[in-house]
């Protein structure tokens, strides 16, 4: 669906792209990462024909952005960081203005309105837009994204300022988007991008330095692979049992953490799921299973580790030691 192929782009000396590269397949909700400068916002409004690259190429369902702008907004409905609203209009007379400028030509009242039931915001369609309130604003912001029912959407930073209960009502609606769009969602909340993407794509310093899901990201980039579970049941019997349970390298005892109940940690084959393994095990043993939890690093781990200097260049850091003659304390 979208191919972004080689981007370069340059403010004076400033390079804010660097050869960025990658693809977006039809109806997947793809989550972009990266610090505040990383290149995202960039990124983003070169899809969308807000900006012109220095170099590279962008194409949406086949078309060129730089040869055919016209269709390729067609295609798109954005969503900037900042909605573009007009206080002083209804949402009636704001999505009225919008459909027209946008030379939608599907029935414009019927279109409207099942617009406005989708994202939730029938019961406010004849109060002036600044008089919502924020979640109301976004949902208003999205709706004018939705005109024209382009295929894919590009929603940038849709949940920033939103309180728990709106970002949770924002992340819903996204999901149930998904279901028919193909969706780029910048944000800086990661248990958002977790909870809603099914892949990550990490960009730092203007390249992109990971791509893949939540999982694998998390994955990748563990040196620790275990599970650590707590059973409740005498520990020597467990452990024993452990030890035997299909597929189990490696089990060692960390000790009681509640009276009768003891925490292990567990680990298998790399890449092996061993989970069903373990809750089968204590289920034909009336060991209750009170809990597990994966060693692997979080998305917001991933995230720091990508972006921060002493992770993201270790090649560098290496190559600065050898060149001071590589001592060792």
């Amino acid at each position: 669906m979208i191919e972004v192929k080689n981007l370069t782009k340059r403010y004076g000396t400033n390079v804010a792209l660097d050869h960025v590269s990658f693809s977006v397949e039809e109806g997947s909700i793809v989550g972009f990462l990266g610090p505040n400068g990383a290149g995202k916002s960039t990124t983003m409004n070169i899809i969308t024909g807000y900006l012109s690259a220095g170099e590279g190429e962008v194409t949406v369902a086949g078309h060129s952005i730089l040869e055919e702008p016209a269709e390729v907004k067609k295609l798109i409905g954005y969503l900037p960081e900042i909605p573009p609203l007009y206080m002083d209009m209804t949402v009636r007379e704001y999505l009225d203005f919008m459909y027209q400028l946008k030379k939608v030509t599907l029935p414009k009242e019927k279109h409207i309105r099942e617009i406005c039931a989708l994202v939730k915001i029938t019961e406010v369609y004849d109060r002036l837009v600044g008089n919502l309130s924020k979640g109301y604003k976004q949902r208003v912001g999205i709706a004018q994204a939705l005109l024209g029912n382009p295929p894919v959407l590009i929603l940038d930073e849709p949940t920033v300022g939103l309180d728990p209960k709106q970002i949770i009502e924002i992340r819903n609606l996204i999901k149930n988007l998904g279901k028919n769009h193909t969706v780029i969602l910048s944000s800086h909340i990661l248990s958002e991008v977790q909870a809603v993407c099914q892949r990550v794509l990490v960009i730092n310093r203007g390249r992109i330095v990971a791509d893949g899901t939540p999982d694998k990201l998390g994955h990748d980039l563990s040196t620790d692979h275990r599970l650590i579970i707590r059973v409740e049941g005498p520990e020597r019997e467990i452990l024993a049992g452990l030890k035997n349970v299909n597929n189990v390298t490696e089990v060692h005892s960390l000790g009681e953490k509640e009276p009768g109940v003891y925490e292990y940690a567990v680990e298998g084959p790399d890449g092996k799921d061993i989970r069903r393994d373990l809750f089968a095990f204590c289920s034909r043993n009336g060991a209750p299973l009170l809990a597990m939890r994966s060693t692997e690093l979080t998305l917001e781990e991933v995230f720091l580790r990508l972006t921060n200097e002493e992770y993201a260049h270790p090649l560098r850091k290496k190559k600065r030691h050898e060149a001071k003659g590589g001592e060792t304390a």
